[in-house]
């Protein structure tokens, strides 16, 4: 290690990485610093049932990854990283039977909604796919770390997106289209009647019908490990075990990075109330289950889906949201996101099993346990579920939070995507990445454009770097 880096970065999560590469990339020296034993944050596999069952303990299907303008750009395939990609992106199962489905073709999605709301998902989606990579690297790279590509595009996203997606969901005249939706928007964990919520399910669409939702193959530590592997070809190292109370614990360094929260951050770098405005959200209640076979649903379309979300209608995946976000409670009946990587990733578990990954939203820093209500949940779609079940593995918001120290009180977005913060995090500003230190600097999920795994947070803030770096010392 040179006795001065270019660059510290503090956490060795998917953002953290792919600043740790940019920078690199630039010629730069950096070094990564990780307190847990093994870097992946967000994007990581564990065996946390059984023996050859490889389980995600956060982010498991990725239509924003495979969709992220950072990724897309990096070889990240020649280090291992394989898109694995489902029959089908997603499905929304209803109690009689049927499906609506989040397909790579728009008409076949359309067709899931029935008739009377074909055309009107039609006219929503389509003028928008034609744009679509520039549009996204526009949307990702919000605010103004670079002018947009396509201002005319991202403006007409705008007058689309800004509204709440209960405004937007009123051009269909039938639940299964709004349900659907709802749920896109709930991956977020945001109520449906926030600012700006119909641009997060435009954008799971959009994501679907572009590249689709696919998984790592074995798992979403590849991800991980593609971008740390890349990063030590170009130079820079990465430091396991190693926890950071304060900026003393780090080597010398022109620019400190965190991938961290913005209340770590503060108080490792003496950045005092900076980040006190700063809102924590609701969590989730997790379970990972080994599996003897796949899932028994009952509708056809949520046995070749990726990702399948249960709730039966739209007021359902409104209330659940209402209940753990607003009303501090766990709801009765949680809408349930889960993935069942097997059906596209037959790696994940011995032959003729399978691994499924199922959570429900719950209050930040709530301590119940959720396992009941879920797996009823699950067998109202998927009959004679709990009998295929081998083991379990159940995480609610303080073994998250444990886990994982960006998520406070298990918020696994690292921070509350709601209201303006959804928007402008984690203060008002247009500088997000940067501090009140002129050498610190921030680039995790509490960052634009948010949660996820997709990097662009931390290629967007070493561009902050980059010019604080090469800007004459006279006007730093």
């Amino acid at each position: 290690m040179p006795s001065m880096l270019d660059a510290a970065v503090v956490g060795a999560g998917p953002n953290g990485l792919t600043a740790a590469v940019e920078l690199a990339r630039r010629g730069l020296s950096v070094a990564v610093f990780e307190a847990r034993g093994a870097i992946g944050g967000g994007a990581r596999t564990e065996e946390l049932t059984l023996p050859g069952f490889r389980h995600d303990p956060c982010s498991a299907a990725h239509p924003l990854g495979v969709n992220s303008p950072a990724f897309r750009a990096l070889p990240l395939q020649r280090y291992g990283l394989d898109w694995a990609h489902p029959p089908l992106p997603m499905a929304h199962p209803f109690p009689d039977g049927t499906a609506a489905v989040l397909a790579r073709s728009v008409a076949e999605t359309a067709a899931s909604f029935g008739p009377r709301d074909a055309g009107a998902y039609r006219r929503l989606v389509e003028p928008f796919l034609p744009h679509w990579d520039t549009l996204v690297r526009d949307f990702m790279a919000l605010p103004l770390t670079a002018l947009p590509r396509d201002p005319v595009t991202l403006a007409r996203f705008g007058l689309v997106g800004l509204p709440p997606s209960t405004w937007l969901t009123r051009r269909f005249r039938d639940d299964r289209a709004r349900a659907l939706f709802a749920g896109l928007v709930a991956h977020v964990i945001a109520p449906l009647n926030g600012l700006a919520t119909s641009a997060v399910g435009l954008v799971f669409a959009l994501a679907a019908h572009a590249r689709g939702w696919p998984v790592a193959r074995g798992g979403s530590q590849a991800i991980s490990d593609a971008l740390a592997a890349y990063l030590k070809d170009l130079g820079g190292g990465i430091h396991t075990d190693y926890e950071v109370k304060r900026l003393d614990d780090l080597p010398p360094a022109r620019a400190y990075v965190f991938d961290t929260s913005p209340t770590a951050a503060a108080r490792i770098a003496g950045l005092g109330r900076y980040y006190d405005g700063f809102r924590y959200g609701a969590s989730v209640f997790k379970l990972d289950y080994a599996l003897d076979g796949p899932v028994p649903w009952t509708a056809p379309e949520a046995r070749a889906a990726g990702t399948v979300q249960i709730g039966p209608g739209s007021r359902d995946v409104a209330a659940a949201l209402r209940a753990a976000s607003r009303e501090g409670r766990a709801p009765d009946a949680p809408f349930l996101i889960t993935v069942q990587p097997g059906v596209a990733d037959p790696t994940r578990a011995p032959e003729g099993k399978q691994v499924f990954w199922a959570y429900g939203h719950v209050p930040n820093g709530w301590r119940g346990d959720l396992t009941d209500a879920v797996e009823r949940q699950i067998e109202r779609f998927a009959p004679g579920f709990r009998d295929r079940v081998l083991a379990r593995a159940t995480a609610g918001p303080p073994q998250l939070a444990e886990r994982n120290a960006n998520y406070v009180g298990g918020d696994i977005a690292c921070g509350a995507a709601s209201g303006l913060q959804l928007l402008l995090r984690p203060r008002l500003t247009l500088f997000p990445y940067r501090t009140r230190h002129p050498a610190v600097f921030l680039c995790s999920a509490a960052t634009p454009p948010g949660p996820g795994v997709h990097g662009m947070s931390g290629h967007n803030a070493a561009k902050a770097v980059w010019k604080h770096l090469t800007r004459p010392r006279e006007d730093r």
